[in-house]
């Protein structure tokens, strides 16, 4: 996991960058692909777009790298601004980075991504790909949008836990691999070395349990008195 700020910029350009191209994919090929060579009367999606001179977007047509290129850009701002910090502390209410295993943590902060960010570039997709030459109404875009969510959602959910993530944690292993040798290596001589620095490392964790144990009491205590009080 990224550890300082240009680490998050590199983590989450890497996952926008394969995630958009994924995108781009699934839209055109897996849900438009029939509609697109019946309306063209080709025998292939790339020929289909090719026939009518690009993809549709903002009342216009534009080649797939420009579509590329500003889902690119729109994707990197809102992953930078919005997906990861509020996914992050999403992810911190429920769970605790020190007590819960790393996998529990990391897996749960890509299922919050998901929840905020395919709403938000399913939004923003609904708006770039409507079809103005027929007027605009605000009802026909909220009903583009929930569908967008409805087709975007399980391929996001599944893409990104099982292929995008893995990709792009390899991928970020090569880029930054000193730097994580070295925190590997900071944290195994922090390790106990012997059999009472173990002792002692679990009579401290016994006592971290007793503190936090004892603050959840305060707390539930606490609540039910507010409760009798209302």
């Amino acid at each position: 996991m990224p550890r300082n700020q240009f680490q998050r910029m590199v983590f989450a350009f890497l996952t926008v960058l394969i995630t958009v191209h994924g995108y781009v994919f699934y839209s055109l090929y897996v849900v438009n692909g029939n509609t697109l060579m019946q309306v063209t009367g080709t025998d292939s999606v790339i020929h289909a777009i090719n026939a009518q001179g690009g993809v549709y977007m903002f009342g216009g047509m534009f080649p797939i790298w420009a579509v590329i290129v500003v889902e690119l850009c729109l994707a990197y701002l809102l992953e930078c601004l919005l997906g990861s910090p509020l996914s992050f502390k999403m992810t911190c209410r429920m769970f605790d980075p020190r007590r819960n295993h790393p996998m529990i943590f990391e897996t749960v902060i890509i299922c919050c991504t998901v929840l905020i960010m395919c709403p938000l570039m399913s939004l923003l997709a609904a708006g770039m790909y409507y079809p103005y030459y027929s007027g605009f109404h605000i009802l026909t875009l909220l009903a583009n949008w929930l569908k967008l969510v409805c087709f975007n959602l399980p391929f996001a959910f599944f893409s990104q836990i099982f292929i995008i993530q893995p990709i792009v944690r390899w991928v970020f292993g090569k880029l930054f691999a000193r730097d994580i040798a070295a925190r590997n290596s900071k944290e195994e001589a922090e390790r106990p070395q012997n059999e009472q620095e173990a002792i002692a490392d679990i009579f401290k964790r016994m006592d971290e349990i007793q503190e936090n144990l004892a603050h959840e009491r305060r707390q539930r205590k606490k609540l039910a008195e507010k409760i009798e009080q209302i």
